[in-house]
């Protein structure tokens, strides 16, 4: 099956019309957004933007993993299905449909599209919309976790002063600045700050606006972005936010355009917790 990483609402409509058991779509939004509306035979897992790794080390990705695999199991989806995940709007929701792709694909699923502009592209093209809630039965989800797509603490502390290693920043400017420490309030981890030798690219840089819906750059736009940083299709990018969303928005933006990059998941929500990491904590003006 030749999966695109992101689909159109046409596209989408298609795959609706051959109604095929194969294809599944999720909803990341909030449950109480999904209940307003959404697209028909959607299900809501909000988790996949809420879930907070505990720690980068094997014990807080086997509970990823497990935590999962039962929701999973619950709506029925056993992983070979055609996954395909929205969020309201790309500058809305901090990246999570991405979030919630890097997962599926992390957590084994090879099958796994976006939809590009999300619910709002959905809503302008003047497609249908329902409140019903589908009918689930449940299955057995099979794990076949992609370890290397990860970026471990260990290994992000030992890329600090490697720079062969890229280590991206893609957070807010409060949060670059060490203003803030996170999208959650200016005080919601206890350091503010940024990786030490971190390079700063705002996620939504690589994004622009079609008819006022937020939609990824073409590639040649995203390539001059990232040269501005020298960042080209032999770097090596490490790439971080507060908690693995807007990184993982970047990181689909940096591999559409050849650029090879992994998403340290656990990013600045675990990195500012642990204080034998080295951080810099000097205010950017």
């Amino acid at each position: 099956m030749n999966i695109n990483l992101l689909i159109s609402p046409q596209e989408l409509t298609s795959l609706l019309a051959a109604k095929s058991p194969r294809t599944v779509i999720i909803d990341t939004r909030s449950p109480e957004e999904y209940a307003i509306g959404h697209i028909p035979q959607a299900i809501n897992i909000r988790d996949f933007f809420t879930y907070l790794l505990d720690n980068s080390y094997p014990a807080g990705f086997q509970q990823l993993q497990e935590y999962f695999a039962k929701i999973m199991s619950e709506v029925g989806i056993s992983g070979k299905e055609h996954l395909i995940v929205y969020e309201d709007a790309f500058n809305r929701g901090y990246g999570q449909s991405c979030r919630a792709a890097f997962l599926l694909k992390y957590l084994g699923c090879p099958h796994v599209s976006v939809l590009h502009g999300g619910y709002r592209a959905w809503l302008a093209a003047e497609l249908p919309i329902t409140d019903e809630v589908p009918e689930v039965e449940s299955s057995i989800f099979r794990l076949h976790p992609q370890a290397e797509m990860m970026v471990t603490t260990i290994e992000m502390l030992q890329a600090i002063n490697n720079p062969a290693i890229i280590k991206l920043d893609v957070r807010d400017r409060d949060e670059w600045q060490g203003i803030s420490s996170s999208p959650y309030g200016v005080d919601f981890c206890p350091r503010k700050g940024r990786i030490p030798n971190a390079v700063w690219l705002e996620w939504h840089r690589l994004m622009t606006s079609e008819s006022g819906i937020p939609m990824f750059r073409p590639t040649a736009e995203i390539l001059e972005i990232c040269q501005s940083l020298s960042i080209n299709s032999e770097s090596v990018v490490y790439i971080y936010c507060f908690k693995g969303s807007r990184a993982a928005n970047v990181l689909f933006a940096l591999q559409q355009a050849g650029i090879h990059a992994k998403n340290y998941f656990g990013s600045w929500n675990e990195w500012s917790r642990d204080f034998s990491l080295p951080i810099d904590n000097k205010i950017i003006a």
